[in-house]
């Protein structure tokens, strides 16, 4: 085997492993495709994946690794996404939703929300960041180009990102009648409130290893 091959081999099970950890980005995906449906949920997924390419990109060329390297920007971005996570979290505590639609008219709501939401969790998360500057580096062979290479690695970390939420949001349909009574609804959206305070607190009392 090649050592190209050899490092994106390794590389997809590395990734694999870290993408089906539950996370923040699992719970908004399930809350959001139970909640609203299969297309909010696709669309939550799309923006997470989409800040994901975003991160996976200033990796690529060195823009994350400046901002793991400046405390400012650092702590500047930490608290802007800690901050985020705590009001989405105490808004879905405070106003959990009761009803996903009111009435056959009524068009499936959430996804323009749901891809907002994804897309913001994961750009004021600078953990993404420092997490694709400190471990791709570990799968690039040498002689390849870093820039290139890197960038390749995060699109496979994207793609199987994108086949896992996808996979979730499937497997809630076949339960949409149950995940969208309204006690359910409410549950989901405190149980999910809960969670982005959680990561948030988390994320705002992170240090830089």
């Amino acid at each position: 085997m090649s050592p190209t091959l050899l490092s994106l081999t390794a590389f997809v099970a590395a990734a694999s492993v870290f993408t089906v950890t539950p996370g923040m980005d699992t719970a908004l995906v399930l809350r959001t495709s139970g909640a609203s449906g299969a297309r909010a949920g696709l669309a939550a997924a799309g923006g997470i994946c989409l800040g994901l390419l975003v991160w996976g990109v200033g990796a690529a060329f060195g823009l994350t690794a400046l901002l793991a390297a400046s405390a400012l920007g650092f702590a500047i971005v930490t608290w802007a996404g800690a901050a985020y996570l705590v009001w989405l979290g105490l808004k879905l505590l405070a106003r959990p939703r009761v009803l996903v639609a009111e009435g056959p008219h009524r068009a499936a709501p959430g996804a323009r929300e749901g891809f907002r939401n994804g897309l913001l969790t994961n750009l004021l998360n600078p953990k993404v960041g420092v997490f694709y500057v400190t471990s791709l580096p570990q799968f690039i062979p040498q002689g390849t180009g870093v820039a290139g290479f890197s960038l390749l690695l995060a699109l496979v970390h994207v793609a199987l990102t994108l086949a896992w939420f996808s996979l979730l949001v499937g497997m809630t349909v076949p339960l949409g009648r149950f995940l969208s009574q309204p006690g359910v609804v409410r549950w989901l959206d405190r149980l999910t409130g809960c969670v982005f305070l959680g990561f948030g607190l988390k994320l705002a009392l992170a240090q830089r290893g």
